[in-house]
């Protein structure tokens, strides 16, 4: 009888520790969003945060604060000892903001997003987890063969102080390697040296490839423009790319990869613990093509291929 009673005192409590973690954030939630800079493509990942935790049952007790560091990694770390004293969640987007964070966020939760390589950027934490957008590089090297089957060299520009976009950089030359193609990749600094890279690069490759990297990211019609002027066609990491005027696409969806990091943080609010939800990954890539490029380059596309492409006008 006293083992039973002891039971149900412990279900009880248990219980009681759950409703009161709900009850902690009920009457508002604070939630700190943190970006390195601002792009189409972190914007529409901050747009699937948002709104997946605008469709949760909390949504009328959320506050955000979003906050942009404008591409400088002091400014990130400003920006997270703030969030460390007046948010109660908060969300990184890109691995240098997550970096930041985590340098001053020691114990409160912290969910990162767009993170392509978490380990290789040391994201380790009791309070750290969330939702890597590693790109399918394998993918992007088969719709050159596919799409582009007379190219010989690829050119490619990234961020050398960008850890993912080194990592991307490095995982795709190996595969394009792999398939025959020689690659000449540019590394830049920042945003400003975008266009002396690809001047390095004209004349000397078939197709440009761009990487997930934000310095790329926010450089990218000048890229297009420099690359339509000589004629030489160029495929993205993300549909965002083909939007801007890339040929084409094999990439994650950014949105998702922002959604998918609402819920966990709707977990969390629920009672999960962060050590107990390991990093997430997508596994489902998009492929897109540009229509005004497709037809600049002559692309042409049998019915089984446009059962499996979306055409971005």
């Amino acid at each position: 009888m006293k083992k039973l009673i002891l039971e149900i005192i412990l279900i009880t409590v248990l219980a009681g520790c759950q409703e009161k973690h709900k009850d902690e954030v009920t009457e508002k939630i604070n939630i700190g969003i943190t970006q390195i800079v601002e792009h189409p493509s972190l914007d529409l990942i901050r747009n699937g945060v948002e709104d997946a935790l605008k469709e949760s049952e909390y949504k009328d007790k959320i506050i955000f604060n979003y906050q942009n560091a404008q591409g400088d990694f002091i400014t990130a770390q400003t920006i997270a000892a703030q969030f460390n004293e007046n948010s109660d969640i908060i969300i990184a987007i890109t691995t240098p903001s997550a970096q930041a964070a985590l340098n001053k966020i020691p114990e409160k939760p912290l969910f990162f997003t767009a993170v392509t390589n978490p380990v290789i950027a040391g994201l380790k934490g009791k309070n750290i987890t969330g939702v890597s957008d590693m790109s399918p590089v394998k993918e992007q090297v088969k719709l050159i063969q596919e799409f582009l089957p007379q190219t010989k060299t690829i050119g490619t520009i990234y961020t050398t102080s960008e850890a993912n976009s080194t990592y991307l950089v490095e995982e795709f030359i190996e595969a394009a390697e792999k398939a025959g193609y020689k690659v000449i990749a540019r590394g830049v600094t920042n945003v400003t040296e975008v266009a002396s890279a690809m001047d390095s690069l004209m004349g000397d490759v078939d197709t440009i490839y761009t990487t997930k990297d934000n310095n790329i990211a926010s450089a990218y019609s000048l890229i297009i423009d420099r690359a339509n002027k000589a004629n030489i066609p160029v495929i993205g990491a993300t549909k965002d790319f083909t939007k801007a005027g890339a040929l084409a696409s094999s990439g994650i969806s950014e949105y998702q990869v922002g959604y998918q990091t609402g819920e966990m943080v709707i977990r969390y609010l629920n009672g999960e613990q962060i050590q107990d939800m390991p990093i997430e990954y997508l596994k489902k890539s998009e492929l897109t093509i540009n229509k005004k490029q497709m037809k600049k380059y002559g692309i042409l596309l049998d019915k089984d291929q446009l059962k499996n492409i979306e055409i971005i006008n």
